[in-house]
């Protein structure tokens, strides 16, 4: 409610009943109209600015709680005290059911004047705390909003950034002779543009606090097959990955181990001059656990004895494993070589 006046209306067919009603609420502070019909008195409420509704059950046309139903429509809603001259408490329970915040049972005396009078400085306060907390809340998401815009510009230019950097390591890689320093620098690059990755998937999303894996995964895995046919190799890369929902940090660290694995399938599992598949499976078990799977028809590793290269590749997947909170094991499948990492959602 705005900070002015609480406007109050109400409805009721007696006249000089609405004039005493107005003196009475009146001298409470509140600004006081009236209506004699629910006709008038709908008509009234939808120019707006009325904040409570004194409505009186028995109207020449209806009752009280057919205007109720006909308030329905109304955007700004003001909170109903309920007059009805009955006992009976069917109709006041018909009325609260409809809408109204409150009742009054009409009498001839003084008390119900100052009964009616009080109950509307109920539904005035209420209608304070209520439309007070609706633009809390709307403040709130209003911020929210902000807050995710200027995220998702913070991704961007992170994402920039570091493709920016990719690119740079690739012409430094370029301008080296040194085939194992340009292979070194290779697979750095490989390492940052998938880190990139996540931060371009979550500029393009609505949430910038988790990724869809799957949809992530799809656009790794195509990168990394143009950069390695670039480069030469006949590896095909087959993904199967179901989308789930994983906060961002944990994305960043997939995103390196999957880089890593499939990087090392396409380099020594097959024979040099040879090509074959690499595939990515993902799963969400029913106990909320991730089952990561990179497998290779090649020559075939069980994970144990010295590495191929550096070694480099492989102690990158412990320590992401690790921040991951992740198992992992090597199979031997003879051929072909399968590597399973499992860590909660």
């Amino acid at each position: 409610m705005p900070d002015r006046t609480p406007h109050i209306l109400y409805i009721d067919d007696d006249p000089g009943l609405c004039r005493l009603v107005q003196k009475a609420l009146e001298r409470r502070g509140y600004v006081v109209e009236c209506a004699h019909t629910g006709e008038e008195g709908l008509a009234r409420l939808r120019q707006g600015g009325i904040d409570v509704v004194g409505l009186d059950h028995y109207l020449p046309t209806g009752t009280g709680i057919d205007v109720l139903a006909a308030m329905a429509d109304l955007d700004d809603h003001p909170a109903v005290v309920y007059v009805t001259g009955t006992a009976e408490t069917a109709v006041a329970v018909a009325a609260l059911k409809a809408g109204a915040s409150d009742y009054v049972l009409k009498t001839v005396d003084s008390d119900f004047l100052e009964l009616l009078s009080s109950s509307i400085g109920h539904a005035v306060d209420l209608l304070r705390l209520n439309r007070a907390k609706a633009r809390a809340e709307q403040e709130m998401r209003e911020a929210r909003d902000r807050a995710e815009m200027l995220l998702g510009e913070v991704n961007h230019r992170v994402a920039n950034s570091l493709a920016m950097v990719a690119a740079l390591v690739g012409l430094q890689a370029n301008a080296i002779d040194n085939e194992e320093a340009r292979n070194a620098l290779a697979e750095t690059q490989a390492r940052i543009q998938a880190i990139a990755g996540v931060h371009r998937h979550l500029y393009t999303t609505d949430d910038a606090r988790s990724v869809q894996l799957g949809d992530y995964l799809q656009s790794l895995a195509a990168e990394l097959e143009t950069t390695m046919q670039a480069a030469g190799a006949l590896a095909r890369i087959a993904i199967d990955a179901q989308n789930v929902s994983i906060p961002t940090e944990k994305a960043a660290s997939v995103g390196v181990v999957v880089t890593e694995l499939v990087t090392n399938a396409i380099k020594y599992a097959y024979p040099s001059g040879t090509g074959g598949e690499v595939r990515i499976v993902l799963r969400s078990t029913e106990e909320a656990v991730i089952d990561l799977r990179v497998e290779d028809d090649g020559i075939g590793w069980d994970g144990t004895g010295k590495p191929q290269g550096t070694g480099l590749g492989s102690r990158i997947v412990k320590a992401m494993a690790h921040s991951l909170g992740a198992s992992v094991a090597y199979t031997n499948q003879r051929p072909g070589t399968q590597v399973t990492l499992q860590f909660p959602v």
